[in-house]
C-alpha cells in the first residue's frame, strides 16, 4: 500500500495560543511516528490568526528534534518570499542536524495577503522567477555548483526537493525538472486529474528521480461515529467560510449542523474546495480513501485533519493509520 503522511499547519484554536499549538504539533508528529506515517510536513503561511507555522524552518527543527525516524519537511516553503541562498542555508542546517530526514517542498504563492506579502519584501513579480529560483536553490545543494557563492551549510547535501502546486504550472515545472510533485487537492482539487496527467506524461528523469512520483493532499475527519466525524469537520468548514469572507480567525470549535445554516453559495464553495475529503466512521473513511487512490493512482497521500479538539485529532490519525494497514 502507498505511504500515508501528515500535513500540519500548527492550527491556533479559539481560546488557545501559539505556544499550545506548537506543543500540539510536536505531539501529533510523535503520534504519527508511532503510527507509521512516512512524513510530517509543515506549511508556510503569514498573517493568519489560525496558522502558527509561519517560521517554517524553525518549527521543522523543533519537530525533527522531538522525533527520531519520521521524515520532517516543508509543504511548503513559498520560495518567492525568500532568497534561495537563505533557504539552502536553513535546510542545509536542518539536514546536517537531522541527516536523511529532511524534505523541502517549494511553492510559488505568497502564502499571505498582498499587504503581508509587501511586508515580507516580496516583489509582486517574484513568482515569475520561481523556476529560476528553484534551479538556483538546487545548485546550492550540489557539490559542483555553478554559482560562485557557496551555501554553508548546504553544499553537497542531499535534501530532496519537491514542487508543490494547485494548478498546471507546478505540474509542468516538476515534470521538466524531474522532481516529485505534491498537489494541493485538499483545498484546490479542480485541476487535480489534469495536473497529474500532465506531470506523468511529460516527466523527464533526473538525478533525483527516475520516474514520476505524485503525492496528493487529502482531508480526513475520522471518528468512532458518523455524527462525531461530521461535527469535527465543521471547524474546517468554518475556517474556509471565514477565509473566503475576508475574516480569517483562529480555528473555531465545532458547531452541530453548521453546513445546513449556510447560504447556497457557501455550501457550493465548501463542496468544491473539500471535494477530496473523507468524513465519517472507519468504514466510510476506508471506502473514500480506497476510491480516491484508485481514481488518482497516487504514489503517496498527505493526510490533513484540521480538527479543533487535540485528542479527537490524534484519534482521527489513529483511525486513518488503522485503515491504511487494511487497504489493498
Amino acid at each position: 500500500m502507498i505511504p500515508f503522511s501528515i500535513l500540519d499547519l500548527s492550527p491556533v484554536n479559539e481560546g488557545s495560543d501559539v505556544a499550545q499549538s506548537f506543543r500540539n504539533t510536536l505531539a501529533l508528529a510523535q503520534h504519527g511516528e508511532r503510527l507509521g506515517y512516512r512524513r510530517f510536513w509543515l506549511a508556510e503561511h503569514h498573517g493568519m490568526p489560525g496558522i502558527a507555522s509561519a517560521a517554517t524552518a524553525v518549527l521543522i527543527g523543533h519537530v525533527a528534534g522531538g522525533t527520531s525516524t519520521i521524515r520532517v519537511g516543508a509543504g511548503g516553503i513559498m520560495l518567492p518570499n525568500h532568497s534561495p541562498l537563505v533557504i539552502a542555508e536553513q535546510f542545509g542546517t536542518l539536514e546536517s542536524l537531522y541527516p536523511g530526514r529532511i524534505d523541502l517542498g517549494l511553492g510559488r504563492a505568497p502564502g499571505s495577503d498582498q499587504l503581508t506579502a509587501r511586508a515580507l519584501r516580496r516583489n509582486p513579480a517574484s513568482g515569475d522567477e520561481f523556476p529560476q529560483d528553484v534551479a538556483e536553490l538546487m545548485d546550492y545543494f550540489t557539490a559542483t555548483r555553478r554559482h560562485a557563492v557557496k551555501a554553508v551549510p548546504g553544499a553537497g547535501l542531499n535534501v530532496p526537493i519537491w514542487i508543490l502546486g494547485s494548478s498546471l504550472f507546478g505540474a509542468q515545472l516538476a515534470a521538466a525538472m524531474g522532481l516529485p510533485y505534491a498537489f494541493a487537492s485538499h483545498f484546490a482539487p479542480a485541476q487535480m486529474m489534469q495536473a497529474i496527467s500532465m506531470y506523468r506524461s511529460t516527466f523527464q528523469p533526473s538525478a533525483q528521480l527516475d520516474k514520476p512520483y505524485v503525492m496528493l493532499g487529502f482531508n480526513v475527519f475520522a471518528a468512532d461515529s458518523e455524527d462525531e466525524a461530521h461535527l469535527l469537520a465543521t471547524s474546517m468548514q468554518q475556517a474556509f467560510v471565514n477565509l473566503r469572507s475576508g475574516h480569517p480567525k483562529k480555528l473555531q470549535p465545532p458547531v452541530a449542523g453548521y453546513y445546513d445554516t449556510l447560504p447556497p453559495q457557501f455550501c457550493d464553495m465548501l463542496d468544491d474546495v473539500l471535494a477530496c475529503s473523507a468524513i465519517g466512521a472507519p468504514d466510510t473513511v476506508r471506502q473514500a480513501l480506497q476510491a480516491f487512490i484508485e481514481q488518482t493512482g497516487a504514489d503517496e497521500l498527505m493526510i490533513t485533519s484540521q480538527i479543533f479538539d487535540h485528542a479527537a485529532r490524534l484519534r482521527s490519525y489513529e483511525i486513518t493509520a488503522g485503515i491504511h494497514a487494511t487497504l489493498d
